[in-house]
């Protein structure tokens, strides 16, 4: 079996894309990889209200602070429509500084849409300012 390997938000976008983009409620996922940024595994863990979810950094690095990989944050909107909200930018940020105290560190948050996808990566979010 070939290993997915995640070299762009495009490429997890398309991994995602059928099993994500019209889901009636918000979903929430944890992808882990290893140092190759090759796919482990993935896990909700969050599944929401028709227009939100509930994301907490204790549910999101549990079981990851023992093994210390690389995530991706994988999130659709029900909408169709992939463009961030203020909430999403704000625990993506949170979960990132939480990411870092811990010393795991998060590579992108995608956001699925019906046809669409925002990686809040290539949006220029996880920058230092």
């Amino acid at each position: 079996i070939p290993c997915v390997q995640f070299r762009s938000s495009s490429e997890i976008y398309q991994h995602y894309q059928a099993r994500m983009s019209y889901l009636r409620q918000e979903h929430f996922a944890i992808v882990l990889l290893d140092s190759w940024h090759r796919f482990i595994s993935d896990q909700t863990v969050s599944i929401g209200i028709l227009n939100r979810s509930l994301v907490y950094p204790h549910e999101v690095f549990a079981d990851q602070s023992r093994n210390g990989p690389p995530l991706i944050f994988v999130h659709n909107h029900p909408s169709g429509d992939s463009k961030p909200s203020d909430e999403d930018k704000r625990i993506t940020r949170r979960l990132v500084e939480a990411g870092e105290l811990i010393g795991i560190p998060v590579l992108d948050h995608v956001i699925i849409g019906h046809d669409n996808y925002t990686s809040l990566a290539d949006e220029g979010l996880f920058e230092k300012s």
